[in-house]
């Protein structure tokens, strides 16, 4: 046998380095020498991991793995791992670390286990008698803390359910080891009954699956970054200077003259890599992603069928063992089912305390995740390189929004204050307002309601004029252009992100299967092999998911039609509540029927609002789940459509409501629209319904962002992190020994909420660019609080990522994906609806047809007058008359409403008016002119603002010359390195041909030398 090579062969109890023979403790189970004959021999296997083994027989079996080595899977210490030392918490830096201290902890493994009395009482004994033996029995010799004792029969099988899920996990970490991971088990924790697998991945599996995944690593080379010359380099470095009190206070921040040229690693050519310091070259964040990767693909065949017990599992296992094959189960599943409880990789260590020493997270919460430095710039490239770069894209493009948000809500406040400073030079709001004009109004109800008149609503035409004005047209202009210029800037920080991440070459590749997607494929190849016996490999077609998608139509039209339903409910209470308030005896009451209404209607859309949007998340939810879509990638899509077209409707159905619907088919006074035969269909005010339509937008935009910022983002994590807190306290409480132990870093993240996905950031962004752009017509300010809210929300998801949540898996992106086409679609449906909203929800229009068409003098004189129309009191229809008619302290005989209808005296009395034709064509031209001037001008701009900033492109062109050049000379190089031993070998083999004939043999043995040599090279 080769001296290097070591068979199977047992290492005797003697060796110092032995386990240990102490009887109360097992040995180290051996490895199968098979594992295909292991596995068939697996109840057998579930017996005897728990009995103890003779102290003669205890002992290591060491595997021939040599040639495994050698192509990068397994190494020594994957086998045979050393977890003995005295000191542990302090080598491994309280958990960061394998218990030697020298392996990093890359990522963890949660269970939950079941601790008899018995076997607590045992391992405390022999903790105290010996501190030194800590190496349990683990299924594929996983070292670390905790114990599995020699107890009675009764204790070790008191759950058929948990040796099954043990049986798993022996399973799937024997094949983690087996793929080149290095495993720690310790079960000697704080928190009761969860025991944790510390996962290590060594260089030569960092490598493999660095060359698997085509991650693009720093080279050796390195080259200049094009500079500005001239005036645009001063004007940069006085840009610099001003900005500096506002760049966080990070090393990733400082301007770089160089970068290092990055290439796809590749084990055959590490020697292009700067692999100078090991330890660092992949950081912890990639780590983390290739173990993951390595989870996912790492399979536990016998997972599914193992499930269940009692009768019904028997039955079954005839014909799920046929296929076994079939079923190959990851992280994912074993999650899902209960084997392991979480998996997550670990946080760089603590953010606060006097002692820390300073790491990514505690730079983090100090630069990044706090209010104290809301002014400041986030490190993006910091929080890429701790949270990967599909968090990182989130932030950057929160923060491009944010930043965009500042020129808008500039805009907006000077519109508002044109508003203000013209409200008392608006002709029309102050012929409302002056009571020498003496317009008596038709009633606002039947019978209760008597006639007003038309100066008791100065305050609201007052305020009207404050978003209805001449500016808001310009306004809405511009956020179509802002919307449009944003979209184009974000693409350009987009490539610039791309490219300093080393990302312009990334192309997703396909992702592996979702667990349920196997499963449901299983099902049925299973299904079809019972029935026809056939084993072909299965999909699932659009007939397997029929059910699902007429389930998903069905419940999307029910949910759509709940909203509906709901806003309709808010204005049956809104009619009613007028009708009953204007019942009240006080004048001030009566007065006030129309302010009191619309603010408790909007609260009560505001609480609907909240609850259904959490109610619709869970059935977006749901209902993506029950297609079963193939990748994660697909489920996401899929959910994040499903969701914010629900939320949407739930969002702006009232908004709509109030813009487009409200007083639009009330009628006219003696012939009005009813609801149930009793209900008056409501109308707007005097002044028009954009003031209301502002107020309801201002209350349901500001309500719910801060309540689902302060009460769901804020005080439900707090909540459930002091539920957390009880329960562990109530915990300890019921072991001492447990309380006086320090945390180890996994078991504090293990009390952090997981993370659940962009999806909800993403979405509570996207209904406020919604409110910023769909209706801003009517609400000019809305940018300014969107503006205020979001320097709150980067703080605020800053600090719930870095402090409240388990670090996440890094994901690689090179864009936000499918939320960059929902943007442009908002942003394109906005133009239509501020067009619409202009035109015929504000008065913008029948202004424009009065001053050109009607107007005498060319002023806004009159136009109040025209736009109303007269009724005569005596055609009022029976039992709908004021019961007070003398209410006003005179007899009324001919009251105004506001429409465009022919007066009573006339022979078509009552019907519309060609003042009415020529309005709605006017609102048409312009709602056409509108929208395609302004979709113009947004495409405009998209076409002459390139997506790749110039200077990147360069730079991405330099980088591919530079890689040919450096590929050139590496060929060169071996060029001449072969001519140069092919010029030996030519000599060589000329001084083999001068020998003399005498020396024949030796002439002979020379040549073969000779080529030998050259076979060599």
């Amino acid at each position: 046998m080769d001296k290097d090579e070591l068979d199977l062969h047992r290492i005797p109890p003697e060796a110092p380095w032995g386990p240990h023979t102490d009887r109360a403790f097992h040995g180290v189970e051996f490895l199968p020498e098979d594992l295909g004959e292991a596995l068939n021999k697996t109840a057998m296997r579930v017996n005897e991991k728990y009995s103890s083994l003779p102290a003669e027989e205890k002992g290591i079996h060491i595997i021939n793995i040599r040639a495994i080595e050698d192509i990068g899977y397994v190494q020594h210490e994957s086998i045979l791992l050393n977890s003995l030392c005295q000191d542990p918490d302090a080598n491994c830096k309280h958990g960061l670390y394998f218990r030697d201290g020298k392996r990093k902890v890359d990522y963890i493994l949660v269970y939950h286990f079941k601790k008899s009395s018995v076997s607590k009482t045992l391992t405390r004994r022999i903790h105290h008698n010996d501190s030194s033996a800590r190496s349990i029995k683990q299924d594929h010799q996983l070292p670390g803390k905790g114990g599995h004792l020699d107890v009675g029969e009764s204790e070790l099988h008191m759950d058929y359910h948990e040796d099954d899920k043990r049986f798993r996990r022996e399973e799937y970490e024997g094949n983690l080891m087996e793929a080149g991971l290095e495993l720690e088990r310790d079960e000697d924790t704080k928190i009761h009954g969860v025991g944790f697998v510390k996962i290590h991945a060594p260089w030569n599996v960092l490598c493999r699956e660095a060359e698997f995944l085509k991650l693009k690593m720093p080279t050796k080379k390195v080259y200049q970054i094009n500079q500005a010359h001239g005036l645009l380099k001063k004007i940069n470095s006085v840009i610099q200077k001003i900005t500096e009190p506002i760049q966080p206070k990070v090393a990733e921040l400082k301007p770089q003259t160089v970068k290092r040229l990055s290439y796809p690693f590749s084990r055959e050519k590490q020697h292009l890599f700067d692999l100078s310091d090991k330890e660092s070259f992949f950081d912890s964040k990639t780590r983390s992603t290739i173990v993951y990767e390595i989870l996912k693909r790492t399979t536990c065949t016998k997972a599914k069928y193992s499930m269940g017990t009692g009768e019904g599992r028997k039955t079954e296992t005839t014909l799920l063992n046929k296929r076994w094959k079939c079923g190959k189960y990851g992280i994912t599943s074993l999650l899902a089912n209960g084997v392991y409880s979480a998996a997550y990789p670990l946080h760089d260590g603590d953010y606060e305390g006097e002692n820390v020493e300073l790491n990514d997270r505690k730079l983090l919460c100090e630069e990044w995740a706090s209010y104290g430095v809301f002014y400041k710039y986030q490190p993006i490239d910091l929080v890429r390189k701790y949270f990967g770069e599909k968090i990182g894209l989130y932030f950057a493009w929160l923060g491009v929004y944010t930043e965009m948000l500042i020129p808008a809500s500039i805009v907006g406040v000077i519109v508002f204050l044109y508003g203000c400073a013209t409200v008392d030079e608006n002709i029309p709001s102050m012929e409302m307002c002056d009571e020498r004009n003496n317009i008596t109004m038709c009633p606002l109800c039947d019978k209760t309601c008597s006639y007003w008149k038309m100066s008791s609503a100065c305050a609201t035409a007052r305020a009207s004029h404050l978003f209805d004005n001449p500016a808001t047209v310009f306004f809405s202009v511009f956020m179509a252009l802002w919307a449009a210029t944003f979209m184009e800037h974000w693409k350009r920080k987009q490539m610039r992100l791309n490219y300093r991440w080393d990302l312009t070459g990334f192309e997703e590749e396909e992702a592996h299967p979702r667990a349920e997607y196997e499963a449901k494929v299983l099902e049925k190849s299973l299904r079809k092999e019972y029935i026809h016996k056939k084993t072909d490999k299965e999909k699932l077609t659009w007939k397997d998911r029929f059910p699902a998608y007429f389930t998903n139509f069905v419940g999307i039209i029910f949910m759509v039609g709940l909203t509906f339903a709901i806003v309709f409910g808010v204005i049956i209470y809104r009619i009613s509540t007028a009708a009953a308030l204007a019942l009240s005896s006080t004048p001030s009451g009566r007065s006030s029927v129309r302010v009191t209404v619309t603010a408790t209607a909007v609260i009560i859309n505001l609480v609907v609002i909240i609850i259904l949007d959490e109610v619709y998340g869970c059935i977006a939810r749901w209902l993506t789940q029950i297609e079963v879509p193939k990748t994660d990638k697909s489920f996401e899509e899929r959910l994040i459509f499903k969701a914010f077209l629900l939320k949407f409707v739930n969002a702006y159905t009232p908004i709509f409501y109030v813009a487009f619907f409200k007083g639009r088919f009330v009628g006219r006074p003696g012939d009005y629209v009813y609801i149930f035969h009793s209900f008056r269909m409501e109308e707007c005010a005097p002044g028009g319904c954009l003031m209301e339509l502002c107020i309801q937008l201002s209350i349901i935009m500001l309500g719910k962002q801060l309540i689902q910022n302060n009460l769901f983002e804020i005080g439900i994590p707090k909540m459930k992190k002091l539920i957390r807190y009880i329960k562990l306290k109530q915990q300890r409480s019921l072991d001492h020994e447990e309380h006086t132990k320090k945390k180890q870093r996994y078991e504090v993240d293990y009390n952090l909420e997981p993370f659940a996905g962009l999806t909800p950031e993403y979405m509570e962004m996207i209904i406020q660019f919604g409110f910023v752009t769909l209706f801003v017509a009517s609400f000019p300010l809305a940018p300014l609080f969107a503006l205020l809210n979001n320097i709150i929300e980067i703080r605020l998801d800053a600090k719930k990522f870095v402090t409240e949540l388990r670090r996440p898996v890094a994901v690689r992106a090179k864009d936000i994906g499918i939320w960059y086409n929902i943007l442009r679609g908002v942003g394109k449906l906005a133009v239509i609806i501020n067009a619409f909203v202009i035109s015929f929800t504000s008065d913008f229009i029948p202004r424009l047809v009065y001053l050109y068409m009607y107007s005498e003098n060319g002023t806004m004189h009159g136009f109040v007058n025209h736009t109303l129309s007269s009724f005569n009191v005596s055609d009022f229809q029976g039992g709908t008359a004021p019961n007070d008619p003398m209410e006003l302290g005179y007899e009324v005989q001919i009251c105004r409403y506001k429409d465009y209808r022919e007066p009573p005296w006339s022979e078509n009395k009552y019907e519309i008016s060609k003042d009415f034709w020529a309005v709605l064509a006017a609102r048409l031209a312009f709602v056409i002119v509108f929208q395609n001037l302004v979709m113009f001008m947004s495409d405009f701009v998209d076409w002459i603002i390139p997506d790749i900033p110039k200077d990147i492109s360069q730079q991405i062109h330099k980088e591919k010359v530079l890689m040919v050049e450096v590929f050139m000379k590496e060929e060169q190089g071996k060029l001449q390195m072969i001519e140069t031993w092919k010029d030996k070998d030519m000599k060589k083999g000329e001084n083999c041909n001068n020998h003399s004939p005498k020396v024949s043999r030796s002439h002979s043995g020379s040549m073969s030398s000779c080529h030998s040599y050259h076979i060599d090279v």
